[in-house]
């Protein structure tokens, strides 16, 4: 009988143990490690909401079609260093990207052209809005892409377009920023 409490307890160690990694909230994949409560800037939620949008199609310097890939994570921040940007909060860090390869990274990439990409903001909430403009060359493909953009827009819904300073067909999304 001793065996049979002891594998009960057994098995209800492991469940409990197992329901309180599931319940438990999940650390977000920033630059560091979120910490729960308050930071050096206020209140930090540990909040992280991706951001992808469809490729933005585009003419390159020259005579060039591309594509562009961008996707991102808003955050509540601050972020410690080493960071794409120490300190910063209520902000998106984007990763962008250009072509792509058919095969993977066992083929060259197609489509990758030197462009000033545009990120052109507004906060939906505040009525705060902003632009960034970045040169992103031709090699910066999915295997090295440009991942030190940080577009600072403060918390709130968040509309968002990337487009480049020649012919293109934008896209635009929508983020909450925490």
């Amino acid at each position: 009988m001793t065996s049979t409490k002891g594998f009960a307890s057994a098995a209800a160690t492991v469940l409990a143990g197992a329901a309180l990694c599931l319940a438990a909230p999940g650390t977000a994949h920033a630059d560091d490690p979120c910490q729960l409560g308050w930071s050096n800037v206020g209140p930090r939620s540990c909040v992280m909401n991706e951001l992808r949008t469809a490729p933005v199609l585009t003419v390159g310097n020259g005579i060039c079609a591309g594509i562009l890939n961008v996707s991102g994570t808003a955050f509540d921040g601050p972020l410690t260093s080493p960071s794409v940007a120490p300190g910063a909060t209520h902000s998106i860090a984007l990763i962008v990207s250009q072509g792509f390869s058919p095969l993977g990274n066992w083929a060259p990439t197609v489509l990758a052209c030197d462009v000033n990409m545009v990120v052109d903001w507004r906060n939906l909430d505040n009525g705060a809005t902003g632009s960034v403009t970045r040169f992103i060359p031709a090699n910066n493909t999915s295997t090295y892409p440009v991942q030190d953009l940080v577009v600072h827009t403060g918390p709130g819904r968040v509309q968002v377009t990337f487009r480049t300073d020649k012919p293109n067909l934008p896209q635009t999304t929508e983020v909450f920023v925490p």
